[in-house]
């Protein structure tokens, strides 16, 4: 009987088209990823030697200004891209990967990023997640929706109740093959992946296999729940699409507009105005007043005093620096809103399981926006330390030549994220088992 179920199965075109598309998808969804990490990992490749050149020809065009040439001098603090980032891409793709900042006010140079065409953010870019959360759902749909609904229109399902076989056994074993089935062509293209993304066996990649896995087993679960509805087959198909719709569609555009207008990030702009305002006002403010302010946050500069007259360097860092202590508030504000939005979308996403995917994906490939934040976070840190050492070369108006430039070098971000994947494993398996239960507990009598 399981043979001949196998057989029927494969002679079926909706079979191998289904087939066909998935590897076609898959292989260019893999090839996308590659090419991305291909232009990421170049452009962080030649960052070093970027700054390497950009240190050596400022320092000869500036050597007896130190002063002038900080103006002027960019160091790199870098963001690397995970071989996983070609799975899942997340925001990683229009999100920054480098920083190179000056020692001058931070904020304005934070969200500097690089031009990207507009047409191909519009069309966004296809990896193996948005398959796996998109697409993977339709093909299980149309293979799974009628196995039941067309024995019976065909009228050979009571053919095969009188014949002492087990309804509910039939049934699985016709299940059983589609998920089979869709097992192995996700396995081909994760295996794929990994080969020619060169995605290490850790427990990262570990964790995406498990949740794409068991994110196809939620959809088997609310096919067999539908099936056993006992519905015709265009309600069926109308049923599942709809749930399709709602659940991939409709629901995280709903989340994102409610997140959105829960938590509006107003002092972004704010930020930027505050920022500007902030220094390009010191040119009328009285300079004592700056410095002022600049001692109470560097006591230790509190030893260089400034000039009576004449431009002071001192002065103009100073300045420069207010712009950065006067929009804190407002970069506060906004990175504890993105972190309320971040926190309230986790806590929704529990509840529908493609949301739930895509956040854990992003989340384990280190695509996601609290990634990007962190990033930023550290940028702060690590502009913060150029300042504190080479603050004092330029009150102390010291040549350029006395600061070791070669030790001057890109520094890279290391950034460990918090996925749970048992919360994560937990509210998937919990939504199969419900749909699974509730579609087995109404039809106990039908399948004695």
């Amino acid at each position: 009987m399981y043979s001949l179920l196998i057989k029927h199965f494969f002679r079926s075109k909706t079979v191998w088209l289904a087939f066909g598309i998935l590897m076609f998808l898959g292989v260019l969804s893999i090839s996308m990823g590659k090419q991305f990490l291909n232009q990421k990992q170049a452009t962080i490749a030649k960052t070093a030697e970027q700054q390497q050149k950009h240190i050596e020809t400022q320092t000869k065009l500036y050597e007896d200004d130190i002063g002038l040439l900080l103006y002027y001098l960019k160091f790199s603090f870098v963001n690397p891209v995970e071989p996983l980032a070609g799975v899942s891409m997340g925001q990683s793709d229009v999100n920054a990967h480098i920083q190179n900042v000056s020692i001058l006010n931070l904020e304005g140079q934070k969200y500097d990023t690089d031009l990207v065409n507009p047409m191909r953010l519009q069309v966004g870019n296809l990896d193996i997640s948005f398959l796996i959360i998109f697409l993977f759902p339709l093909i299980i749909i149309a293979l799974s929706f009628n196995i039941l609904s067309e024995e019976e229109e065909k009228g050979t399902w009571k053919m095969i109740t009188t014949q002492g076989i087990s309804p509910f056994k039939f049934l699985l074993k016709k299940l059983s093959i589609r998920v089979v089935f869709i097992y192995i062509a996700l396995s081909i293209l994760l295996l794929l992946a990994k080969i020619v993304l060169g995605i290490p066996f850790s427990i990262a990649f570990l964790q995406i296999v498990i949740i794409s896995y068991l994110y196809i087993l939620f959809w088997f679960a609310l096919c067999l729940f539908v099936i056993l509805l006992r519905k015709s087959s265009n309600t069926n198909a109308i049923t599942l699409l709809t749930s399709w719709l709602i659940l991939v569609v409709f629901l995280p555009v709903l989340v994102n507009n409610y997140v959105s207008n829960k938590y509006p990030v107003e002092e972004a702009f704010a930020m930027t105005i505050k920022q500007r305002d902030a220094y390009h006002t010191k040119w009328d403010t009285d300079k004592k007043e700056t410095m002022e302010k600049f001692y109470n946050h560097y006591p230790q500069f509190r030893k260089y005093e400034l000039k009576e007259t004449g431009f002071s360097w001192l002065w103009y860092y100073a300045m420069q620096q207010m712009g950065d202590d006067e929009s804190k508030a407002e970069r506060d504000a906004m990175f504890a809103k993105i972190q309320k939005r971040q926190e309230l979308s986790a806590r929704i996403a529990q509840f529908f399981p493609p949301l739930q995917v895509q956040l854990s994906m992003n989340t384990i490939a280190n695509t996601d926006l609290s990634n990007y934040v962190a990033f930023l976070n550290e940028t702060t840190k690590f502009h913060e330390d150029i300042r504190l050492q080479l603050y004092p070369k330029i009150f102390e108006n010291q040549p350029a030549s006395s600061v070791n430039w070669k030790n001057y070098k890109p520094i890279f971000f290391e950034h460990q994220n918090n996925f749970n994947m048992l919360k994560s494993i937990f509210s998937l398996l919990l939504s199969t088992l419900i749909l699974v239960g509730l579609g087995v507990f109404r039809n106990l009598k039908y399948f004695r």
